[in-house]
C-alpha cells in the first residue's frame, strides 16, 4: 500500500452520514441498522489520488474490504490490460474474492480521479459475517444477490404497473381491441346467424354503412325473439335487434363497462370512438383482465378457428408476460414460457393453413431458428423459421411449389400476429429455406466446409434449430449432423470463434460501461452487446465438446462440466447472460403499444437504471468480456 496514502477514523458526525450513505447502497440495504453502524464504525476512511496505486498482486495478502464512498477504481490483470479493465464506483466493494480468500489480489488497482474509500479490516469483515447473513450471502454470493436485489425491485416495479392495466381502472382504449362482426338493418336473420355461426361468436352487431351502431342481436336473444315466437329467417335483423345500444367510449373504463354489464343484464359492450364502433368487450374479456393464465392462454391457442383469434391469443401472451413479471418470475422461466406459447401459436397455425392446402404436416417439419430454436424468445422478435419435406425424386419442384404456397400463408399470418417478416428472408416461404432434409444437409455441410463470412452468419442462426411442427425425427437428424460435422472441422470452429471476437462487450479501457448516443440518451444494445456474446460463446463450446443442447444456459452449464470448471465460474455466465434477458424484457414490454422500431427494442438507456441494475449490468458485461477471454485463449493462436 503506498506510503502517502492518506488515512483517517471517521469523527462522530461523519459516521452519520457514512451510515446513510452506506444504507443506499447494497448489501446495507438488507442488513439490520446495528451492523450498518458497525461497519462503518470499524472502518477507516481513506483518500487516494487520481492513478495513485491502491492494490496489486506484490501487496501480499489482502488485509482490508475497501467500500467506495466517492471517486471511482480501476482494476486491469492479464489480458484486461488490452481487452479492458474492470471499474468499480461509489457504493461498490473490492476485493470480495481476495478479502475472503485471504490471499493476494491477481489485479492492479488504481485510483480513477480523486477517490476515497472506506476500508474495513478483514477480521473485523469476517466477524460482521457472523453476525450478519445478509452481509455473509452477499460476500459469498455477490453477483447473485445483486441479481435477487434486482428482481426483487423489478417484481415490485411491474407489480405496481399490473394493478393499476390489469385493474378495472384500465381505460376500454387501452385493452386489445377487437373488431365486431357486423351486418346491415335490411340483411336477413338467416345470414346474420350463419355469420355469427361460422365466426364463433355469440354476438353480432348492426349498423350503418359508416359504422354507427343501431343494434345488436346476441345468442341468448336467438331463443326468445327468433326460435319461441317463429320467426322467418327471411326477416330482416332489424325487426329482432335490441336497439338502442348500450355503448361506451374507448375513455371510459373497463369499471364502467362491469357495471353497464350487471345494471342492464348484458353480455357484450361495444366500444365507440367518435360515435363509430371500433371494438367490442364482452363478460369474458372482463374476467379475462383479472384472471389470465399460462393454460388459459394455452387453451385459447388451441381453440383459436381463424387468424383473427390467434392474433387474439398473441396479444395474450404479451399481456401474460408483463403479469409474470410483477410475479417476480425470472427472464430464464419467461422466455421458456414466450417461446412454448409462441411455438403452439405457429403450430396451431400450420396445422391449419396446411390442412387447407391439402398437406399432411405429418409429413414435413416446420423448423425454428434463432432465439425460438433456444427457447428463448423475448417479446419483440421477428420470424426465422425454415420447413424440411419429404418428396418423390420426379415429384420434387411440384410438392416444394405446394409447400412454398402454404409457408407464405403461414408467414403472412404470423405478421399478422405481430412477429413481423424476417427481412433477412429465413423464412419457410424462401425457397431456400423449404427443403428436403437431404438438401438441408448439404447445405449445412456447405457453409461448414467453406467458412465464408456469410457462412458463419448462417450457421450462427441456423445451427440453433428446433422442430415446431410435424414430424419432429426430419429435425434431429439435422442436429445430429451439425453436432457430428463441426467436430470434426478444427478450422471451421476456428473460424467461428474468431467471427463471435468481432463483437465485444461495451466496456472501456478503464472497465466503465461504453454507451453510444441515441436521440440525447446514453444506450447500449443489450442483444448485440450483451446477450449476443454469451449465445455464440456457448454455441462454439457446445458444438466443440458434442453437446447436444441448443439453450444458452444449458450450453453454459454442460460446458462448464465438459472443461471441469468450477459450477461458479459457469454460474456467473448463466446470471449475467439472463439479467441481460431480463432488461431486454423490460425494455420490450414498457415499449408495448407503442409504434417502437424492431432495431430499439433492445436498446438500454443506461442512466435511467437504478444504481443495483447499473452494477449488475457491469457485472453481466464483465462475465461477457470474461467469456471472450477465455475463447481468445482457445482459439485465437
Amino acid at each position: 500500500m503506498p506510503s502517502n496514502q492518506s488515512t483517517s477514523k471517521p469523527s462522530a458526525q461523519l459516521l452519520v452520514n457514512l451510515r446513510r450513505e452506506l444504507a443506499a447502497h447494497a448489501p446495507f440495504t438488507q442488513m439490520l441498522n446495528p451492523h450498518v453502524e458497525e461497519f462503518a464504525a470499524c472502518s477507516r476512511l481513506a483518500y487516494f489520488s487520481p492513478e495513485e496505486l491502491i492494490l496489486e498482486p506484490a501487496s501480499g495478502a489482502v488485509r482490508h474490504l475497501y467500500w467506495v464512498q466517492q471517486g471511482g477504481v480501476v482494476a486491469h490483470k492479464g489480458l484486461a490490460d488490452t481487452a479492458g479493465g474492470f471499474h468499480y464506483e461509489a457504493g461498490d466493494l473490492f476485493p470480495v474474492g481476495a478479502a475472503l480468500g485471504q490471499r493476494p489480489v491477481t489485479a492492479t488497482y488504481r485510483a480513477d480521479g480523486d477517490t476515497f474509500c472506506l476500508m474495513l479490516p478483514v477480521e473485523d469483515m469476517n466477524r460482521l459475517a457472523t453476525q450478519s447473513a445478509a452481509f455473509a450471502d452477499f460476500l459469498n454470493r455477490r453477483v447473485a444477490q445483486f441479481l435477487e436485489l434486482s428482481r426483487r425491485a423489478l417484481q415490485a416495479s411491474f407489480a405496481s404497473q399490473s394493478l393499476t392495466e390489469q385493474s378495472l381502472e384500465a381505460t376500454l382504449g387501452s385493452m386489445p381491441r377487437k373488431k365486431p362482426v357486423t351486418v346491415g338493418p335490411d340483411d336477413s336473420l338467416q345470414f346474420a346467424l350463419s355469420l355469427m355461426h361460422e365466426r364463433r361468436i355469440g354476438s353480432i352487431l348492426v349498423t350503418r354503412e359508416a359504422g354507427e351502431p343501431l343494434g345488436i342481436l346476441t345468442r341468448h336473444d336467438v331463443l326468445g325473439r327468433v326460435t319461441l315466437p317463429q320467426v322467418s329467417l327471411d326477416s330482416p335483423i332489424s325487426k329482432v335487434m335490441s336497439a338502442p345500444v348500450q355503448g361506451l367510449t374507448t375513455e371510459h373504463t373497463a369499471q364502467d363497462a362491469v357495471l353497464l354489464m350487471s345494471r342492464k343484464g348484458i353480455r357484450h359492450v361495444p366500444v365507440l370512438e367518435g360515435g363509430i364502433v371500433v371494438s367490442i368487450i364482452s363478460e369474458r374479456d372482463l374476467f379475462a383482465l383479472q384472471r389470465l393464465s399460462l393454460k388459459q392462454v394455452s387453451t385459447r391457442i388451441r381453440a383459436a378457428a381463424d387468424l383473427p383469434a390467434l392474433k387474439e391469443c398473441a396479444a395474450n401472451i404479451r399481456e401474460l408476460t408483463r403479469q409474470l413479471m410483477g410475479q417476480g418470475v425470472q427472464a430464464r422461466q419467461l422466455t421458456e414460457l414466450i417461446s412454448h406459447l409462441n411455438d403452439l401459436l405457429a403450430e396451431h397455425l400450420v396445422q391449419q393453413v396446411a390442412a387447407k392446402h391439402g398437406l399432411d404436416i405429418g409429413q414435413a417439419c416446420w423448423l425454428a431458428f434463432g432465439s425460438e430454436g433456444r427457447g428463448e424468445q423475448t417479446i419483440s422478435t421477428d420470424q426465422d423459421n425454415g420447413l424440411i419435406f419429404t418428396s418423390e425424386p420426379d415429384e420434387l419442384e411440384t410438392n416444394r411449389q405446394r409447400w412454398l404456397e402454404m409457408a407464405r400463408e403461414v408467414n403472412l399470418g404470423l405478421d399478422a400476429c405481430g412477429y413481423p417478416l424476417c427481412k433477412g428472408q429465413i423464412m419457410a416461404s424462401n425457397p431456400a429455406c423449404c427443403l428436403t432434409q437431404q438438401e438441408w444437409l448439404e447445405r449445412f455441410d456447405h457453409w461448414m466446409e467453406q467458412g465464408a463470412p456469410e457462412d458463419l452468419l448462417n450457421a450462427s442462426i441456423y445451427f440453433d434449430l428446433r422442430a415446431v411442427a410435424g414430424s419432429s425425427a426430419l429435425a434431429e437428424r439435422l442436429r445430429e449432423h451439425i453436432t457430428e460435422k463441426a467436430r470434426s472441422l478444427p478450422r471451421f470452429m476456428k473460424q467461428l470463434a474468431l467471427n463471435a471476437l468481432t463483437r465485444r462487450p461495451p466496456l472501456s479501457w478503464r472497465g466503465s460501461i461504453d454507451t453510444h448516443e441515441l436521440d440525447g440518451k446514453a444506450v447500449i444494445d443489450a442483444k448485440l452487446q450483451g446477450t449476443a456474446i454469451y449465445v455464440d460463446a456457448a454455441r462454439i463450446y457446445a458444438l466443440a465438446n458434442g453437446i447436444a443442447e441448443t439453450g444458452t444456459r444449458a450450453r453454459l452449464q454442460a460446458v462448464a462440466h465438459a472443461l471441469k470448471l468450477e459450477s461458479r465460474e459457469s454460474e456467473a455466465w448463466v446470471a449475467g447472460f439472463e439479467f441481460l434477458q431480463s432488461l431486454r424484457l423490460r425494455v420490450q414490454i414498457d415499449g408495448a403499444g407503442r409504434s417502437e422500431k424492431m432495431a430499439q427494442a433492445n436498446l438500454i438507456e443506461v442512466d435511467a437504471l437504478n444504481d443495483i441494475d447499473r452494477r449488475i449490468l457491469r457485472e453481466a458485461l464483465g462475465q461477457a468480456q470474461k467469456l471472450q477471454q477465455r475463447l481468445e485463449l482457445d482459439y485465437q493462436r
